[in-house]
């Protein structure tokens, strides 16, 4: 049985800091694993599923079950988008991380073409044999690009909705009643990798659906300087993240700007990061509403007798990035 706390013995320092009567403790004694996740992510995109998974990986309370690499939009600045190229940058981290065995599986490499057929995949099985495996500690699934992969494995063992708590999406556009700044019209980046397969998630599932739209995930900006500054300087892995985030600003030509959103970042912080009591995110804010309908534009269509879905419209980064920073300082 794979532990995230088991696994941060390989190579890296466990989580260790010193009790005030001088002895030591380490968060694997006092943070037992609590929920179970799966990590479902376009890594060979934006680096910003990098820095989540390495995130990820050093939160005690949440057990890595399965990284599962999907694919992304074709050329993205030079990247080649294939889901065997996001596994190679997956397997470098863990390389850099000293975390050998994590598993790591590889999603489809192509998109839907109707709301019918999955795309079977050894990440979409992957995803339905850990849902299907007996286990006191709930499932979550948590998608940082497009739907293909859990819509696959929806379609392929739909008892999978009721053994999964959540899948926890960073994507879709922003809902108009609720989003205070300007509203975005043009389609939202990780629907429009599959937009079919958001489809057969919010029109045709019944997974229980925990969703950050655009303007919530753009909430997590930071300044290059803060991140070169706070996680650019720990050890190996921050060094390797922000080699990650500086390739890429490269090779758009320098035209991104000084701020970067860490937007697949709050998959840690709605999950890893709840309470101890009545568990959840209570410092982030969040709404209950009927899933809206998804048409071909991937806009939201009313549709009052939906099931119930959670949409975040605030999150704590704050606590967020601190968190990071810190996990990767007592690990370097």
């Amino acid at each position: 049985m794979r532990q995230t706390i088991a696994i941060l013995t390989f190579g890296l320092a466990a989580l260790t800091v010193s009790a005030q009567n001088g002895t030591e403790w380490t968060e694997r004694d006092i943070v037992k694993p609590r929920i179970r996740v799966i990590v479902d992510n376009d890594f060979g995109g934006d680096p910003d599923g990098l820095f989540h998974l390495a995130g990820q990986l050093l939160s005690p309370s949440a057990e890595v079950k399965a990284v599962v690499c999907s694919h992304h939009y074709n050329d993205c600045y030079g990247y080649p988008g294939t889901v065997d190229f996001a596994r190679e940058k997956v397997e470098r981290l863990l390389w850099v991380m000293k975390m050998p065995d994590v598993p790591v599986y590889v999603g489809s490499d192509s998109s839907f073409t109707d709301v019918s057929t999955p795309l079977p995949s050894v990440g979409a099985s992957a995803i339905v044999a850990e849902a299907m495996r007996d286990d006191k500690q709930p499932l979550y699934v948590l998608c940082g690009a497009g739907l293909t992969n859990i819509a696959s494995a929806y379609l392929m063992e739909p008892k999978i909705a009721e053994r999964i708590r959540a899948v926890v999406w960073i994507g879709g556009p922003e809902y108009p009643d609720l989003c205070r700044n300007q509203f975005q019209r043009q389609r939202e980046y990780n629907l429009g990798i599959d937009p079919v397969a958001a489809q057969v998630v919010f029109n045709h599932s019944t997974l229980h659906l925990w969703q950050i739209p655009r303007d919530v995930y753009r909430q997590a900006l930071y300044s290059l300087a803060e991140l070169r500054h706070r996680i650019g300087t720990v050890g190996e892995t921050g060094a390797w993240l922000m080699a990650e985030l500086d390739d890429q600003l490269r090779r758009a030509g320098g035209r991104l700007g000084e701020a970067y959103v860490l937007g697949d970042s709050p998959l840690v912080l709605v999950t890893a990061l709840q309470t101890a009591w009545e568990q959840d995110a209570a410092s982030c804010e969040y709404v209950h509403r009927p899933i809206p309908r998804l048409n071909e534009r991937g806009q939201y269509e009313e549709n009052p007798d939906g099931r119930q879905i959670r949409v975040y419209t605030k999150i704590d980064t704050r606590l967020m990035l601190e968190d990071l920073v810190a996990k990767l300082n007592l690990c370097k």
